[in-house]
């Protein structure tokens, strides 16, 4: 059984990385897709506008625990460089609706979305070392930035 204070740390922790996964996606919706976006020829496996919110809502909560789950078995210092990548993949993620919606560039926001995937697959390894179900958390949120680099090259390639 958890003594008081661990549990509260741990669940202190938790609500720190769902901040920082949420606070990525209040940046994602500050830049709507609007009117640019609209008018854009899209591929048919462009999913419709709806389905974004609820995958990413999922997305977020997932990243956020794999992460708790890497700082709970340690520290930040025990696991700086796996917790390190995480922040990095969290970082360049924020980028990508800046890049792509904010400034309709396109082709940054897809050198955006590779050197995401790289991070993050190095995220999935690093955390794999300490936690599999951690790593396997992530593996959703590595199959949506490679459907989302498919998605991003096929909308700069029909405009």
């Amino acid at each position: 059984m958890m003594k008081a204070d661990s549990r509260t740390r741990a669940i202190l922790g938790l609500v720190v990385f769902l901040v920082m996964c949420f606070s990525v996606a209040a940046i994602g919706a500050a830049f709507p897709p609007g009117d640019w976006y609209a008018a854009l020829a899209k591929p048919s496996f462009n999913p419709p506008g709806w389905v974004f919110g609820p995958v990413w809502t999922l997305l977020y909560v997932l990243m956020a625990v794999a992460a708790w789950r890497v700082w709970c078995e340690g520290s930040w210092h025990e696991h700086r460089i796996a917790l390190s990548l995480f922040v990095l993949q969290l970082g360049l993620n924020g980028l990508w609706s800046p890049l792509f919606f904010g400034l309709k560039r396109m082709d940054l926001a897809l050198i955006n979305l590779l050197l995401l995937w790289v991070v993050l697959l190095a995220t999935i390894v690093r955390f794999r070392r300490t936690s599999r179900l951690a790593a396997g958390l992530l593996f959703p949120y590595l199959a949506w930035v490679s459907f989302a680099g498919v998605l991003n090259y096929s909308l700069l390639s029909l405009n």
